[in-house]
């Protein structure tokens, strides 16, 4: 049920990731400007991790009660639901990864960067299913360091903003794929 589930996010989120690698030819035609407003919009979400402009529509959550258990084929479907409700709490990060999957030159990267980032969340979810008390003790000590977990990805998403204003993103990526092919 947790790989289900895990797969119903996924699809979602490379889902998105497709969309967003269609779009790159636009993209790559509007690429300075573009720049300029993800800089702008990754910036601003990092100040929001920061808490220096706190986004109020980023820490609103949505819950809703399932009664019964809702089978195999029920937690994919709640991996999908899942994905759109958890959207707004990784929408920086989302946002981020989708801002360079649009830049790819083919779907397949695109999708192949949020099906990377998919795993780096379903890993978690399924390894929490398969021990989930020992997991429920470590999250319990865990919890108080997410406040600086936060503050260090909001520091993370302002420089990934700056690089993306200067246009140093396209250089650092250029530079990576030429020094580990």
């Amino acid at each position: 049920a947790s790989v289900l589930f895990v797969l119903g996010f996924t699809t979602v989120f490379v889902a998105l990731g497709a969309g967003a690698s269609v779009l790159g030819q636009w993209v790559q035609d509007h690429k300075a400007q573009l720049s300029i407003v993800a800089g702008l919009v990754i910036i601003g979400f990092g100040l929001h991790f920061l808490g220096l402009t706190p986004i109020a529509t980023l820490a609103r959550q949505k819950r809703f009660e399932v009664g019964k258990p809702v089978g195999l084929w029920g937690a994919y479907a709640m991996g999908l639901a899942f994905a759109f409700g958890w959207t707004p709490c990784i929408g920086p990060v989302l946002g981020a990864i989708l801002a360079v999957a649009a830049g790819e030159d083919s779907v397949s990267q695109g999708v192949s960067l949020l099906l990377v980032y998919s795993l780096g969340l379903g890993i978690p979810f399924i390894l929490a299913a398969i021990a989930i008390k020992p997991f429920l003790k470590a999250m319990g000590r865990f919890r108080r360091h997410l406040g600086t977990i936060e503050k260090v990805l909001g520091a993370f998403l302002v420089l990934t903003g700056i690089l993306f204003l200067t246009d140093s993103m396209t250089l650092i990526s250029v530079w990576i794929l030429e020094t580990f092919p």
